[in-house]
């Protein structure tokens, strides 16, 4: 770990400090956000493989029990039709496994949220003036060795993902709240627009 004993705490340093965790933050928040949408859209995926299975499987065997009453030999095609469908939907979900793929986007989606806590945790540090630049340094660089080995471990995302991570942050706004919202999940004591009218 590098030594940032001899960092001048000034507020130019701080603010070049400020600029850098701000940029890991936003960078964090949106790859939080498309491993999250990853998962939910291989899990999705998944969901709907294994219906398309379950109603092949029912065709499959229908067909072969009416050719066997019926002797006809469409309910025949239909069957091995449906029966040659469902062996490459097999293999496909086989050769890809979405499930353990989908749960893979979710824990690393959830090592995310944690490093990004803990970022917005440090820029608020920053802002309060109260721990040392060589500090919040020290533990940026934590945080970069901790990210790093969980951007090693994660699966690769897609442009379908990121597409819908961007939607959720810049339209829908997934992360932000206004001081409303957040005052209905806090107790009495601690609302913002409480104390306002408190204070008036």
């Amino acid at each position: 770990m590098e030594n940032h004993s001899h960092t001048s705490d000034t507020p130019h340093s701080r603010r070049v400090l400020e600029a850098q965790l701000r940029e890991c933050f936003g960078l964090t928040v949106y790859s939080h956000k498309t491993h999250e949408k990853c998962a939910y859209i291989l899990l999705n995926h998944l969901a709907i493989l294994k219906t398309g299975q379950i109603i092949l499987s029912a065709v499959t065997t229908g067909g072969f029990i009416g050719a066997i009453f019926d002797k006809s030999p469409v309910v025949a095609i239909v069957g091995a039709c449906a029966s040659t469908v469902l062996l490459a939907l097999n293999t496909y979900s086989k050769s890809l496994d979405l499930g353990a793929l989908g749960q893979k986007h979710r824990r690393t989606a959830s090592d995310l949220w944690l490093i990004r806590e803990q970022y917005l945790s440090l820029i608020t540090d920053l802002a309060m003036g109260e721990k040392p630049v060589e500090k919040l340094q020290t533990e940026r660089d934590r945080l970069l060795t901790k990210l790093h080995a969980i951007y090693a471990a994660a699966p690769s995302t897609n442009g379908k993902a990121y597409e819908a991570a961007q939607k959720a942050l810049q339209i829908s706004e997934e992360l932000t709240f206004c001081d409303a919202e957040i005052d209905a999940f806090l107790p009495a004591e601690l609302r913002r627009a409480s104390s306002v009218s408190a204070s008036a």
